[in-house]
C-alpha cells in the first residue's frame, strides 16, 4: 500500500479554508433522477454523477457520495461510483464515502480495505462508519486510516429521530453512548495539528448540544442544512466553540437545481458563503 503522506485532517482543514466549509452530497435516488429528466438506470446514474462532479469538483471542498444509491444497480453502479470518486479527487475535491460500514474483526478490515486502501478503486479520503458494535470494533478502520492518511466519520449524534434511543442511552458510568463516542474520537485526535482525521457525524438539526463536548479536535460532519430544515445561521448555536471544524452537508438543497450546471454552481456558492459567514461571526 502506498500511503497518502498528508493526514486527512490536514487536507480537510486546507480545503475548508480555501474552498469554503461545504460538503455536497451525491445522492442519485430515483426521485431526483426523475426531477432531472433522467431515467432510473445506469445511463441516468452516470449522467447525474458526472454532471455534479463537472459542475462542482473544482470549487467545493468535499463531496459525499451515498454508496447505497450506486450499489442498488449492482456491479455497473459500483463502477460508476468508482469513476465518480476518481474524477472528484482528480479535480481537487475531497471525497467522504457515505457507506456507514460497521462490523467486527476481518469483516471490518475488509470494509476498511475497500474504501481506505489507496490501492482500492473505491479509495476515498474518508469513510462514514457505525460504532454500534462497540467503538473497539472500528479498530481495523482506524488503523488503516492512519496508515493511508485517510479519515473516518463516526456516527455519534445523528439527525434521525430514531437515533436517540441508542445514542442518548446512558451507560452505567452516567455518560451517554453518543458522548462516549465523542470521547473516543477526542482521544484519537489528541495532539493533531491543525486537527485530527477522526470525525463525528452530528446533525445540524439537533438544537442545543451544549451538554456534549463536541470539541474533539476533529471534523464534525453535519447533515441537515437545507431541505432538512437547518440553516447556516443555526450552526454556532448547535456546535458552539467547535463550529470552525464543522463540515455542513447539503444534498437536496443543491442538487435540486440540476441538471443546470450554472444553477448547481450558484446554489453551492451561496451555501458556502452563508456557512463561511455564520462560522466567522
Amino acid at each position: 500500500m502506498s500511503p497518502v503522506i498528508t493526514p486527512f485532517g490536514t487536507r480537510l482543514r486546507e480545503a475548508m479554508d480555501t474552498r469554503g466549509p461545504l460538503c455536497v452530497g451525491i445522492d442519485p435516488h430515483a426521485a431526483l433522477l426523475a426531477q432531472w429528466g433522467l431515467a432510473d438506470d445506469i445511463a441516468g446514474l452516470e449522467r447525474f454523477s458526472r454532471t455534479v462532479v463537472e459542475a462542482l469538483a473544482e470549487t467545493v471542498a468535499v463531496f459525499k457520495p451515498q454508496a447505497a444509491f450506486f450499489e442498488r444497480f449492482g456491479s455497473k453502479g459500483v463502477a460508476v461510483l468508482e469513476q465518480t470518486v476518481a474524477d472528484a479527487r482528480a479535480a481537487g475535491a475531497l471525497v467522504v464515502m457515505d457507506a456507514k460500514r460497521g462490523d467486527i474483526g476481518s469483516t471490518m478490515a475488509a470494509y476498511a480495505s475497500a474504501f481506505l486502501d489507496p490501492a482500492s478503486p473505491l479509495f476515498s479520503d474518508a469513510l462514514t462508519v457505525s460504532p454500534y458494535l462497540g467503538y473497539g470494533s472500528l479498530a481495523p478502520a482506524v488503523e488503516l486510516a492512519r496508515e493511508s492518511g485517510a479519515g473516518l466519520f463516526v456516527l455519534a449524534l445523528t439527525s434521525n429521530p430514531e437515533g436517540a434511543e441508542v445514542q442518548r442511552a446512558v451507560r452505567e458510568d452516567g455518560r451517554s453512548i453518543g458522548a462516549t463516542m465523542l470521547a473516543h474520537l477526542a482521544a484519537e485526535n489528541a495532539g493533531a495539528v491543525p486537527m485530527g482525521s477522526f470525525g463525528a457525524v452530528v446533525g445540524a438539526t439537533l438544537g442545543d448540544l451544549s451538554s456534549f463536548d463536541l470539541d474533539i479536535n476533529g471534523p464534525l460532519l453535519a447533515p441537515g442544512i437545507g431541505a432538512q430544515g437547518a440553516t447556516a445561521a443555526d450552526l454556532p448555536a448547535v456546535f458552539g466553540k467547535a463550529v470552525r471544524n464543522v463540515v455542513p452537508n447539503v444534498s437536496r438543497g443543491v442538487l435540486k437545481h440540476g441538471p443546470d450546471v450554472a444553477a448547481l454552481r450558484a446554489s453551492a456558492a451561496a451555501f458556502a458563503d452563508e456557512i463561511r459567514e455564520a462560522v466567522a461571526a
